[in-house]
């Protein structure tokens, strides 16, 4: 979408125009809210106002302290002088606020759409110091009354705490016992008020933007909170030191005093979450560490689970027996660790288009089995276990886990056991992958330089084993094992204490939620206990198992994002001289600064480890700032939002196909490992998924789907090239030199690290020039012949199956009598009465074509399958019962009203009308001027059977009936106003040898061998070829057809050939005719579509060399393809449908050439790889920075051009709209991976 025309270093980072708009924006904020650098000239009083109002809180708490220091008031009192007087100027500014919008109407309740934080200020005239005008740019008021009313009380609240929690005396107190004096005191006194200042002018005054933004538009006014309550938490500390003591809370408000002072630095620099994402940040650190749940795929989802989680741990320390408590907490750890809601999924209808993949009703009886089996363990084991019940912890252990003369205790053989179960598990998760140790190696177990899908999978097969195996030993033997574990430690004797009831029900839920994470905790638990065998670490083991295991969850997890942290800091700080096109002019500055202040640096990347926080480079370039906490998910809203575009149904046909094949994957740990946050990427020739895990438990995971743009930008080429060839070198591994250097990974240092290929069922996307094949006269003389061969086939299989549409709905489709009479010589079959439909004029009921699709088992039958439109072939013309009877000579006839003596009888379109009465009929060269179709003859002669072919041919009039020689043939007539087209009988005469006859009486035959009329096949087939009126009249309108469409140049132009492809004709002869038979235009037009494609095929894999072949040929385009335009709605619903393939005819306006496009539905190889998760969350931070405060939404801004190390594009492509720009987003996906 961006990056078309410029790309390299020399891109700037903020035009002059948002460079400007940014200083301005940034000085509001350092100071919460005055607008003191404006981008034109204000009279001095805006100034003035805003410096008075600013002040103001200082002033008023400085009677407040003023009057304490000259002991007047008490402290209290004090700060309850200061918070009224402040609540009084408070109400009288909001009072001026709302009467200045009623004056100049400028504010009102908008919409939340024009909320907006990316719109930029406009000019503001002035007239005089109080005006209304002036008022309102001064105190802008609230939008909400009750939002007036409730900061106003805030303020006042806010200056007397302030008050109070800054008095001389109290600071003097604070900082007494630190040596420092007044030389502190003062400094903090001054600063601390500026702080609170700034704190209650964004409150009351005028709201700053906030650099550390999480949702695009602030609905509910919650930003004006943001500084003030952080305030009050520094407040509530000193509140606490007051009322209770103690030396550590003296310490602790000693360093938040001297932190107070650096609010409005961190502020600035956006290090602070805004309220909605500290308040998410905190539920999810809370519930993964804390009791052991997991990030959760939406808020609402979030919110719940956290909820019913401490409700369990509540009610775990209410419990008095640890047997109970044991029971419980394994089994509300399992029922917790379970995705709930897809219970309820089961019992509602099972919608083929849900993308949620799981066991369905077998998981039922599984998970309870399981359930039992774990609880039995459990409960056997904790009564069994020999540990005394009123024993301190550090004895029993050093003497069960460290004497060497007392054998090992069964706690301890679980100990070792799950040694061996973790380091068998990460064996056997590793040699699955395409890299080990982090990347850094190629593994020469995985194949190399494999294309097919079958020997992929023949030469993975051990690697399957391997799989399943892991599978095995993860999810059915390790929770047992640890449940086992925890089950007889000594620590479940002191159960009645918080710290261990939150320890248990995290430990007994976190072996089900996250055993991989689990085994690898307890396993460290178990080193630390076997190292201290003396028993030294005294307060450790005091902690208790369950804690142990939080802490040990904690450091563990800030550990590996410092890892990961500290590479993304490495590849943007070398990558930034590397890189040539990366190499701005401050590059060698840059790197000089990062080394001088290298311990800094370090420290930034260790507190964005600590709080979990994005690492955030600023633009992207080696300068790096502590991003605010948020949630994993990166993002404010339910992913499953998106761009959509004519690509985005490739997407949607490849995400459910995707979501199978990452289920296995997934399940047998073939990508390494995987947890909330984890980013995967997958490549097949064009096309690019963006795979993000919202949430995993115990046998699921819930991933989102998310399909890249298809369009080939400069950009998009250079990052997608260097995808490519970071998944060619480690699934191809071209031959280099070295032993040791075939082995290392060319490119360790990409943020992208290839895991696997996965066989998925996706369209191949093959195309071709088709210069010398569509211009070539030769190819193109055929395809007239081939058009009308076409358009007779599509003609014949229509009348079939508007037959068999009518048969199914006439009842008593069959109707027999048994009249039996006499012969002398053979005794004759009794008359037999046949009930067909027959197309009546001016009907004006339709039948949609897709309720034929899939009834019948013939391919000509289901013909309604093909359809580019819902009702493509418009309304389907009802049929009148018309009975034939076999008359007592043999011959076959039509009933009518009035019995005439030895001769048959029909029912005509005459009604009940004698056929004696009838007009003459013109003359159809048929004989028996009566028109009934058989020759002239005497009465009680026998009417003779026509057999030649060279009987003169019947002309077709189309303002009377038909008279067909066969009786079959009533059910192949075509419409009336299918034959009246307007052009001249000569122009038809002269391309009357096009049509072909032998090919029309082929299709007759394969139509009669396919069982479509009773009788014997023979017979049949011989009557239906030798009935002139019905060649006629084919040949009538195909060569109608032929001639309205343009078709009829014996050697068509390629322009011409790729206009009636497309439906864009030039304007011939009779095509307005055509256009108004609707079902007749559209079977043309795809019969001549079809014959280009059978030409194209016909050049590359040679002529038809039989009428066989050719049939064959026509019924596989029917059944298997889709021939049109890619623009077409029928195209989108084949992909969906799941077509075999699809055909397009294309223009290449710059190259000036024809190109044809096949999309193929067959198994290959998707190539996928993990992402440096910490590698994408710092660009996604940056990206929000730049965009919802900078507003640097500059199509060609820096930090959205191409980064082969980085894949600093793809990465902004990825993220949830309106930053991010993906086609296709799926909503949160079930996978189920037991």
């Amino acid at each position: 979408m961006f990056c078309e025309s410029i790309m390299g270093p020399d891109v700037p980072l903020l035009n002059d125009y948002k460079q400007e708009f940014f200083w301005k924006r940034f000085h509001q904020t350092v100071l919460g809210g005055p607008r003191l650098k404006l981008g034109y000239c204000a009279p001095p009083y805006i100034y003035v106002h805003q410096l008075v109002l600013f002040l103001t809180p200082w002033l008023l708490g400085g009677v407040g302290t003023l009057l304490y220091q000259l002991r007047i008031l008490n402290d209290t009192n004090a700060g309850i002088v200061a918070g009224a007087l402040m609540l009084g100027a408070g109400a009288t500014l909001q009072t001026l606020a709302q009467c200045a919008a009623r004056r100049t109407g400028t504010i009102q309740r908008l919409p939340v759409a024009n909320n907006n934080i990316l719109a930029d200020e406009e000019e503001v005239e002035f007239t005089h110091c109080v005006a209304p005008e002036t008022v309102h740019f001064v105190v802008p008021g609230k939008r909400f009354m009750v939002n007036g009313v409730l900061h106003t009380v805030l303020a006042g609240v806010l200056c007397g705490l302030g008050t109070w929690y800054l008095l001389p005396d109290r600071l003097s107190a604070v900082f007494g016992d630190s040596g420092a004096g007044m030389g502190a005191v003062v400094p903090v006194f001054v600063l601390s008020w500026v702080t609170l200042c700034i704190g209650e002018y964004s409150l009351i005054v005028n709201t700053a933007t906030e650099t550390a933004t999480f949702q695009p538009q602030d609905t509910y006014e919650i930003t004006p909170l943001i500084r003030p309550l952080y305030i009050l938490v520094f407040f509530a500390v000193d509140l606490a030191l007051r009322c209770v003591g103690g030396i550590e809370l003296q310490v602790a408000s000693q360093v938040l005093h001297v932190l107070f002072l650096a609010l409005p630095v961190l502020w600035a620099l956006g290090t602070l979450s805004p309220l909605d994402a500290l308040l998410l940040w905190a539920m999810e650190q809370s519930l993964v560490h804390g009791l052991g749940g997991s990030a959760m795929a939406t808020n609402c989802r979030l919110v719940v689970m956290f909820l019913l989680s401490v409700c369990v741990a509540v009610s775990t320390f209410f419990i008095p027996s640890s047997l109970g408590v044991v029971l419980f907490t394994v089994t509300m750890g399992y029922l917790l660790s379970q995705d709930l809601t897809q219970i309820a999924e089961l019992f509602k209808s099972r919608s083929r288009d849900s993308l949620s993949i799981g066991l369905g009703w077998f998981g039922l009886p599984l998970s309870i089995f399981l359930l039992a089996g774990a609880l039995t363990e459990a409960a056997f084991l904790h009564q069994l276990s020999p540990i005394p019940g009123n024993v301190s912890l550090v004895p029993s252990l050093v003497e069960i886990w460290g004497s060497p003369g007392v054998a090992l205790v069964p706690q301890a053989v679980v100990g070792w056991l799950l040694i061996a179960l973790l380091l068998v598990t990460r064996f056997l998760r590793e040699i699955q992958g395409a890299c080990l140790f982090g990347g850094l190696f190629l593994n020469p177990l995985y194949p190399r330089q494999v294309s097919s899908v079958q020997v992929f999978r023949r030469q993975t097969r051990g690697l399957r084993f391997a799989g399943i195996a892991r599978r095995v030993l993860l999810n059915l033997v390790s929770p047992l094992a640890m449940i086992a574990f925890l089950a007889m430690d000594v620590s479940l004797q002191k159960l009645h204490t918080a710290s261990l009831a939150i320890g248990f029900t995290r430990a007994f839920r976190v072996v089900w939620q996250s055993s991989e994470d689990a085994l690898l905790q307890m396993v460290v638990v178990v080193f630390v206990r076997l190292a201290d065998g003396e028993g030294t670490a005294y307060h450790w083991h005091q902690l208790g198992i369950g804690v142990q295991l939080i802490l040990v969850s904690l450091v563990s997890d800030r550990f590996s994002q410092f890892l990961a942290k500290l590479k993304f800091a490495l590849t943007v700080l070398i990558t930034s001289w590397t890189e040539t096109k990366q190499r701005r002019q401050s590059a060698g500055a840059l790197l000089v600064l990062n080394g001088a202040l290298c311990p800094l640096l370090l420290a930034v990347v260790l507190l964005s480890a600590l709080l979990s926080a994005p690492l955030l480079p600023l633009f992207t370039l080696p300068v790096f700032l502590v991003g605010f906490p948020r949630p994993l998910r990166s993002w404010p809203e339910t992913p499953g939002t998106s761009c959509p575009c004519p690509d985005t149904v490739y997407y949607q046909q490849l995400s459910a196909r995707l979501a199978s094949a990452i289920r296995h994957a997934l399940a047998n740990g073939v990508l390494g490992s995987c947890s909330p946050g984890s980013h995967f990427l997958g490549r097949f020739q064009d096309r690019v998924t963006w795979i993000t895990v919202l949430e995993k438990g115990y046998g699921y995971c819930t991933v989102n789907i998310k399909g890249l743009e298809l369009q080939e930008t400069s950009c998009h080429t250079v990052e997608a090239r260097r995808v490519d060839e970071v998944f060619e070198g480690a699934f191809d591994r071209m031959e280099r030199a070295g032993r040791f250097m075939r082995f290392l990974n060319p490119h360790w240092e990409n943020s992208l690290t290839p895991s696997s290929a996965l066989p998925v069922r996706v369209y191949s996307d093959a195309r071709n020039v088709l210069t010398g094949i569509v211009d070539s006269p030769e190819h193109l003389r055929q395809l007239r012949g081939d058009f009308v061969k076409t358009l007779l086939w599509m003609l014949l299989c229509q009348c079939v199956q508007e037959r068999n549409l009518g048969s199914r709905r006439v009842k008593g489709h069959l109707q027999v009598s048994g009249r039996k009479s006499q012969s002398s010589q053979h005794p004759e079959p009794g008359p037999v009465e046949v009930k067909i439909g027959m197309a009546s004029q001016g009907h004006a009921e339709s039948s949609s074509s897709p309720n034929l699709r899939g009834r019948d088992s013939s391919s000509l039958s289901s013909f309604a399958d093909w359809s580019d439109e819902d009702d493509l072939f418009g309304p389907v013309p009802a049929r009148k019962p018309v009975k034939m009877i076999r008359t007592e000579e043999g011959h076959t006839g039509l009933e009518s009203g009035i019995s005439l003596p030895g001769s048959a009888e029909m029912h005509s379109l005459y009604e009940n009308m004698a056929l004696a009465s009838l007009p003459t009929l013109r003359p159809l060269g048929l004989g028996l001027g009566m028109g009934l179709g058989f020759p002239a003859q005497d009465k009680g002669k026998e009417i003779p059977t026509v057999t030649s072919t060279k009987t003169t041919t019947p002309s077709i009039d189309p303002t009377q009936p038909l008279n067909f020689y066969c009786p079959y043939s009533e059910s192949l007539s075509l419409a009336t106003a299918w034959r009246n087209a307007p052009l001249p009988p000569s122009r038809l005469q002269a391309l009357r040898p096009c049509f072909p006859e032998d090919w029309f009486h082929f299709c007759l035959s394969r139509l009669v061998m396919e069982g479509f009329w009773e009788g014997e096949p023979e017979q049949v087939c011989r009557a239906l070829q030798e009935d002139l009126v019905l060649r006629e009249l084919y040949s009538q309108v195909a060569l109608s057809c032929l001639v309205a469409l343009g078709a009829d140049a014996a050697v068509p132009s390629p322009s011409m050939l790729f206009r009636i492809y497309c439906g864009d004709a030039p304007w011939p002869d009779g095509l307005d005719w055509l256009k108004a038979n609707k079902e007749l235009h559209q079977l043309t037009l795809r019969a001549f579509r079809y014959s280009v494609k059978l030409l194209i095929d016909q050049a590359s894999l040679g002529p038809m060399e039989s009428l066989e072949e050719l049939y064959t040929t026509l019924q596989d385009y029917h059944n298997n393809w889709f021939i049109g335009l890619t623009t077409e709605r029928g195209w989108h619903e084949g992909v969906l449908q799941e077509k075999p393939f699809l055909f397009s005819l294309g223009q290449d306006l710059t190259m000036g050439t024809y190109t044809g496009r096949v999309l193929s539905l067959q198994e290959n190889l998707v190539q996928f790889g993990v992402l440096n998760e910490e590698c994408v969350r710092g660009q996604w931070a940056n990206l929000s920075w730049e965009l919802l405060y900078a507003t640097n939404d500059d199509e060609e801004r820096y930090s959205i051009q191409a980064h082969p190390v980085m894949l600093r594009n793809l990465t902004v492509q990825a993220a949830d709209p309106p930053l991010g720009y993906p086609i296709y987003s799926s909503t949160p996906t079930h996978l189920t991976c037991l």
